[in-house]
């Protein structure tokens, strides 16, 4: 089971920046082709938090971790969210209480609630709302919902974004089955050229309480997030989308958080391309003026900022251009020393998994 003594007592804010090279980071399936979610006024490119919940989601799994929201078809299986539940509650046997006696009731409900929610990472992270039969011997013990203490908004590109004509209407040709001659078919392809996309998110140390997040779950979004956009962006229109920044800082004080981080990460307009000739990492310097000073004027409410980004992902701040280390030395020297955390995602991570030492 799961400590109760690990419990989270600080608020944490995230920022997470990836992008996507002749990618479809986020389709609309409404507007009748797929095509990638554009701002029709900004022209910015929209990922909902849905779609950044489900890498993260299919990401615990590949892990090992219990997921209790997941593809419900396993080798041609189709499973319900009920026997789903079950599969979450196997250490639970409610023949071994007796549920008419109060005492062992209350245990059997305390049991089931606790073995869901260890059982169910993704639960304890965003939440679930519990579609199963009310009737459910295990399911009318559990609320008809959990509220998720970790929460995304919608991730929207810095820029506006360019659809990739290219990959418009494309012409497949097959060979027929009568006499292998050549046919075709369309197939329409949306993609953007380039976007770089940025997603705030924030962990409430209150509503952590309600679905047992731990503290090692929250150290563990330090790694989670950007494996996800590696490993879980690997299908034909996803691929081509890379983690290029990853700050999580977490507050030294109950019920506080700045808000916002995201929006302090801006262009550097000086020194990229224009936003219409952005098509790579390479082609844009990121400035983080505005985000070191917000979290220098809040210093002493803040705990430690754990973060990493991309070597090839260009930073700018006062007068000083280069890597990752403008960053991290500006938010040393903002922070104090050893408030900033630089994370070694692949060395990190295994400490994570389910039967890590």
């Amino acid at each position: 089971m799961t400590d109760a003594s690990d419990t989270v007592e600080n608020r944490s804010e995230i920022v997470f920046l990836y992008d996507a090279v002749d990618a479809n980071p986020n389709g609309n399936p409404l507007s009748g082709a797929n095509r990638p979610r554009i701002d029709p006024q900004t022209q910015q490119a929209i990922v909902t938090d849905v779609r950044l919940k489900r890498y993260l989601r299919d990401q615990l799994d590949d892990d090992g971790h219990g997921v209790y929201i997941r593809n419900v078809n396993e080798e041609g299986t189709q499973y319900t969210r009920g026997e789903l539940l079950e599969d979450r509650l196997k250490a639970v046997d409610y023949d071994e209480y007796d549920l008419g006696d109060d005492e062992e009731a209350d245990q059997f409900r305390e049991d089931v609630f606790g073995e869901f929610l260890e059982n169910s990472v993704d639960v304890r992270y965003f939440g679930a709302t519990m579609s199963v039969d009310t009737d459910d011997e295990y399911a009318k013990h559990l609320p008809d919902h959990f509220t998720g203490p970790v929460q995304f908004s919608p991730g929207k590109s810095i820029h506006a974004v360019n659809e990739n004509e290219e990959y418009d209407s494309l012409t497949s040709v097959i060979a027929t089955q009568e006499g292998k001659e050549q046919g075709g078919f369309d197939l329409d392809d949306h993609r953007i050229q380039y976007g770089l996309i940025r997603f705030h998110g924030l962990v409430d140390e209150h509503g952590a309480e309600d679905t047992k997040l731990t503290a090692d779950d929250v150290k563990r979004l330090d790694t989670l997030c950007w494996r996800a956009i590696k490993n879980q962006t690997i299908s034909r229109s996803k691929v081509g989308q890379e983690p290029r920044l990853y700050c999580r800082v977490e507050y030294a004080e109950e019920s506080f958080h700045l808000g916002g981080l995201d929006r302090d990460l801006e262009l550097d307009e000086e020194r990229s391309e224009p936003e219409e000739e952005l098509r790579t990492v390479r082609d844009l310097t990121l400035e983080v003026d505005g985000f070191v000073d917000r979290l220098a004027n809040a210093s002493g409410r803040i705990e430690r900022v754990r973060m990493v980004a991309s070597d090839v992902l260009e930073l700018s701040h006062d007068d000083e251009v280069g890597g990752p280390k403008v960053l991290y030395d500006a938010l040393e020297d903002a922070l104090g020393s050893g408030t900033v955390e630089v994370v070694d995602v692949y060395e990190e991570h295994t400490t994570t998994l389910p039967n890590a030492e």
